[in-house]
């Protein structure tokens, strides 16, 4: 249980950490001249389901709360 638990947490700091990388290049392409839109909304799409992923595997690590 501890295994995957480890295994969640690193699979978690892996998605955050390209999350981040893509903040970079998202921001990296806006400062260029020629902007291409497509490829920016393509890398912000792909940003939020990074978002809504981790959302998901940390609401994973969190106990069942019987009320």
């Amino acid at each position: 249980m501890d295994l995957d638990i480890e295994v969640l947490k690193a699979r978690i700091e892996a998605l955050k950490s390209e999350h981040r990388d893509l903040d970079e290049a998202i921001a990296r392409l806006d400062a260029q001249a020629p902007l291409n839109p497509v490829h920016v909304q393509r890398l912000k799409k792909r940003k939020l389901a990074l978002k809504d992923l981790i959302a998901r595997l940390e609401s994973q690590l969190l106990p069942d709360i019987i009320a």
